[in-house]
């Protein structure tokens, strides 16, 4: 399911599936995408910082179009100790593997992947992402 920003609406709540994985787009080339993207974390739970949350920094390649201080992006990925994914939407072959990568993390969320919880895969995606 898509959302455009959190809070979702509280319409239908009772027709929501369970919510496994928030991935959070940040397009680099747009200021109002991480201000949506900010504004939109106080609405989501502690307990989701637990390994069911990760961004999406898209529009990596075109450095020179930024409207995005890097430094920021870093920040929001170290402030809710989630991972951070970087992507070039344009390219299919980076497109196809980031999709392929989000579907991993989203069985890992919602435990079809025998052994490996949430929260320890979370954990080895920011120590790589350390190195």
């Amino acid at each position: 399911h898509l959302a455009t920003s959190l809070p979702l609406s509280s319409e239908r709540d009772n027709l929501r599936p369970r919510i496994d994985l928030i991935v959070f787009i940040i397009d680099i080339k747009s200021k109002y995408s991480l201000k949506n993207v900010e504004a939109s974390l106080a609405h989501v739970d502690a307990s989701f910082f637990l390994g069911k949350v990760c961004f999406l920094v898209t529009g990596v390649g075109r450095v020179n179009y930024c409207s995005i201080e890097t430094n920021a992006i870093w920040k929001l990925r170290d402030i809710y100790c989630s991972p951070m994914l970087y992507c070039e939407l344009e390219l299919e072959g980076i497109r196809v593997a980031t999709a392929q990568r989000l579907l991993r993390m989203l069985q890992i969320c919602a435990g079809h992947i025998p052994g490996v919880s949430a929260l320890s895969f979370g954990s080895l995606m920011r120590s790589s992402e350390d190195e």
